[in-house]
């Protein structure tokens, strides 16, 4: 491996630490949406990381609109950034795609997952699968959706 490869691997790091602190320091999507039509709670009990996630759907089934409210970590309110980001304006199938492939991308490094899908965001979050208990800061929020999209009363954990 040469020196140039070296740094720009360290140099992608960086930009990817970078992301991750952005989207920790100011959250997209924060906050209630008043007229959501889907809900869910997301709990990290290890973390203590807690967030709701609010979906308002149209009627052809698209995520209109995303948001959540919440505390935690600063990988778990940039990954719910991220989440919010990337779903708004998917089709419910498509957002359970991107849930799919972000989890097992996160629980099983090193696979290809979601070659169809936009992940270069979602990349940022790889490096976590070195501390096993961040994985579950990361996913937090993308289990959030799916028990969202699913209407599932219960609140998601990472447990």
């Amino acid at each position: 491996m040469s020196a140039v490869d070296i740094n720009s691997r360290d140099d992608l790091r960086e930009l990817y630490r970078e992301l991750i602190l952005d989207h920790a320091r100011s959250p997209r999507h924060f906050g209630k949406l008043d007229d959501a039509t889907h809900t869910a709670e997301g709990i990290n009990p290890l973390c203590g990381d807690k967030l709701r996630l609010y979906l308002r759907l149209d009627e052809e089934n698209r995520i209109d609109a995303a948001t959540f409210e919440g505390s935690g970590c600063a990988i778990s309110v940039a990954s719910a950034s991220v989440m919010t980001d990337t779903v708004i304006g998917l089709d419910v199938s498509v957002a359970l795609e991107y849930f799919r492939a972000v989890t097992r991308r996160l629980t099983d490094p090193g696979q290809d997952h979601g070659d169809n899908l936009d992940l270069e965001k979602i990349m940022a979050f790889d490096g976590v699968h070195e501390f096993p208990s961040r994985i579950k800061c990361a996913t937090l929020a993308w289990h959030a959706l799916n028990c969202a999209i699913h209407e599932q009363t219960k609140p998601a954990s990472t447990e």
